[in-house]
């Protein structure tokens, strides 16, 4: 076995092109295919098929349809003007004219000469009441024994590049790939009765029907188990080598966590303690902790993170809080400073805009370790900013930043506890597959007293209406956010624009209304989010950057509008961006006529609901996992032969199978080590592998 392991690993590792490939051919190859080697060839699913098994006389053909006919050459008719060369096939039933722009006529001669019968499989057309194929798919002589391929997979192609040279390079790359030894357990694969790898991968590119290359086919699901299993085994593999790699533990004597409490007006909820009891223990820890912490708009992550930090503080380490933007940072950083004063924690917040004097203040007194806890930005990445004894990181709104971010940071202390966190809830089995290498905590619940956001949709044409709505808002001294879908006026979608609606409202209101919107520099953005915080506007026009993160408790009212265009977690978003204070908040859903059944499903179910796992878990359903299983921000390699659509469901069933395997064998010296390790490096996990090789 480990022979035949070897081998496959060595195949399809390859990075030589296939005998005889020109170099510019292999080039748009690897540009199609992700890369060079054998593997990037053998895992480029088709995405659909061609049945040409359909052998029909001439007169049953339709128009429009593929077709495989075997006919006589009858005779030529050379090209004239910008006429094409003609080739005219006639069988027992009709005649078929085979039609080349800017063909070779002697060449043509030889490939169809008159009196022989020809296999040809194209597109039929008609043209001028006669049947005709321009430029057929295939053309064989059936004397010699040639016939197309009965079913043609088809692939995902880049200019210049024709089908059949990529298809000449993948069954090249097809043929050079050994059998391989089973890596699932044997009651996977009788529980869904599916072919080995090296079958599933022959019927891939050499279908026997156009099913076999179908996302939901044996052939193809049994391949994308394989990536998802081998994704979740490195995924557990990595959080195995963490728990093992050498920290502090952070162990804290109350003093500041009891104060921080004590000074609160309200209990921590149910959600809260049990987050903070598991940071708490991760903490306390030898293995640096990596642990999200996941909850929706309002659950309240800011207490847990202060607590977390305040903890940090009773064993004498600094901790750091970053945010993606300069206001984010500040804002945490008005949330945070009474709590953690309260708790006797001395904190700052430092971003690109802290200059001079109060700059070195600051830095001054991280170095000393007088700050216990400072919330920045990117700044807070740069050589100058050196801590005495960093100990905790929390990453706010994490999939802001990337891995390599976490790294920068990490390399700023000794082994510190990483806690990053995220308000876009998820379903649990698409956490276990996107944050499968970290621990996960969950907030499911809203602290008391938060009301819930009263959600109303309505034609765009009572527009007028909720413009009132929001003067009358604007005389109680409220505030108000209005978002837009685009940016400038489109000819071909009939959105409104967001410069159009902010000056329409601007002659309304004047000066009390702001715009923000992706294409303004951050400075100018943050600047006017700055005005309409601070009260100076109480109307903010903008696109969907004001989504994550915003705190103005004084907002009561968010407009969407062309509500049908947004998603339903980007809805409920926005949404959770009022109702931060005391008052009622409402939101309000403007959508254009006709409103199309998966809108009307989505606004329905955004009215419906305000939890936001919930509100989850119904978007999943809805429109599948979508980019949900994206890989951006994890470091892993992107899917080529999942499709979320068709295989999100075996993610539960993947990680348990890899969770089961890894715990047996963390090291992967057993029976079926050698088989685990060729399943992560055939997947491009090689690291995940060697980690168990280094225990």
């Amino acid at each position: 076995m480990k022979d035949a392991s070897s081998t496959l690993t060595a195949m399809l590792s390859s990075a030589r092109p296939p005998k005889g490939a020109r170099r510019d051919a292999m080039d748009l190859i690897a540009k199609v295919a992700g890369g060079c080697l054998v593997r990037d060839l053998v895992f480029l699913a088709p995405n659909a098929a061609i049945d040409r098994r359909n052998r029909v006389p001439i007169a049953e053909t339709k128009d429009g349809e593929i077709a495989t006919i075997e006919a006589e050459v009858d005779g030529h008719m050379p090209a004239y003007r910008n006429l094409p060369h003609r080739v005219r096939l006639r069988d027992e039933t009709g005649f078929l004219s085979v039609a080349y722009f800017r063909g070779h006529e002697e060449m043509l001669k030889r490939m169809w000469p008159v009196g022989q019968k020809r296999l040809v499989s194209g597109t039929v057309t008609f043209y001028e009441g006669m049947r005709q194929m321009l430029h057929p798919d295939h053309v064989v002589d059936p004397a010699k024994g040639e016939a197309p391929p009965p079913v043609e997979p088809v692939y995902p192609l880049t200019q210049g590049l024709p089908g059949r040279t990529l298809q000449r390079a993948i069954g090249v790359a097809l043929d050079s790939v050994p059998e391989a030894p089973e890596w699932l357990e044997p009651t996977t694969v009788k529980a869904h009765d599916w072919p080995d790898f090296r079958t599933a991968l022959e019927h891939m590119h050499r279908p026997a029907s156009p099913e076999d290359v179908a996302p939901e086919s044996a052939f193809r699901t049994r391949l994308a188990y394989d990536e998802l299993f081998a994704r979740q085994c490195a995924l557990r593999l990595r959080r195995a080598h963490r728990r093992k790699e050498p920290g502090r533990p952070i162990v804290g004597d109350g003093r500041f966590t009891s104060n921080l409490v004590a000074s609160l007006p309200y209990a921590p909820t149910s959600a809260q303690k049990r987050s903070c009891e598991e940071i708490f223990s991760d903490m306390g820890q030898p293995a640096p902790m990596l642990r999200l912490l996941q909850g929706d708009v309002g659950s309240g992550k800011t207490l847990v993170a202060a607590l977390a930090m305040a903890r940090a503080a009773e064993a004498g380490l600094q901790s750091a809080m970053m945010a993606p933007t300069d206001l984010l940072a500040r804002q945490h950083g008005a949330t945070l400073e009474p709590l953690l004063a309260a708790g006797g924690v001395a904190m700052a917040v430092l971003t690109g805009r802290d200059k001079g004097k109060e700059r070195k203040s600051i830095l001054a007194r991280l170095a000393t370790g007088e700050l216990n806890v400072v919330i920045g930005t990117h700044a807070l990445f740069q050589e100058e900013v050196v801590f005495h004894d960093l100990g905790l990181i929390v990453i706010d709104e994490q999939h802001r930043f990337g891995v390599s971010d976490r790294m920068r940071m990490v390399a700023k202390g000794f082994a510190p506890h990483v806690l990053v966190m995220s308000a876009t809830p998820i379903p649990r089995t698409l956490a276990l597959s996107i944050h499968g290498d970290m621990d996960l905590s969950v907030l499911d619940e809203k602290p008391p007293g938060r009301q819930v956001i009263r959600t109303v949709a309505m034609p765009i044409t009572r527009a007028d209406e909720v413009i009132e709505a929001v003067a009358d808002a604007s005389a109680r001294g409220e505030r108000a956010y209005w978002v837009c879908p685009l940016i400038e006026e489109s000819e071909a979608v009939d959105l409104a624009a967001v410069q159009d609606r902010y000056e329409e409202l601007r002659e309304r209101f004047g000066a009390g209304v702001e715009i923000v919107h992706g294409r303004m520099s951050p400075n100018a953005r943050e600047a006017a989010m700055e005005r309409f915080r601070a009260g100076q506007a109480f109307l903010l026009v903008a696109t969907t950057v004001i989504e994550v993160g915003v705190n103005v408790p004084e907002a009561t009212i968010m407009v969407v509008e062309h509500a049908e265009r947004f998603g339903l977690a980007q809805l409920h978003q926005l949404r959770g961006r009022v109702g931060r204070g005391d008052k009622q908040g409402s939101c309000v859903l403007l959508w254009k006529p006709p409103l199309g059944e998966g809108a009307k499903e989505r606004l329905d179910s955004l009215r419906r609901n305000d939890d936001g796992f919930a509100i989850a878990e119904i978007d999943f359903r809805m429109r599948g996992a979508g980019d949900m299983l994206g890989t951006q921000q994890t470091g892993l390699p992107s899917f080529r032969l999942v499709s979320p659509e068709a295989h999100s469901g075996m993610l539960g069933a993947a990680d348990k199978e890899a969770r089961l395997a890894i715990e047996r064998d963390p090291e992967l010296a057993g029976a079926r080590g050698e088989p685990l390790r060729l399943v992560l490096k055939l997947f491009g996990y090689e690291e995940a592998a060697e980690l168990a090789r280094s225990g």
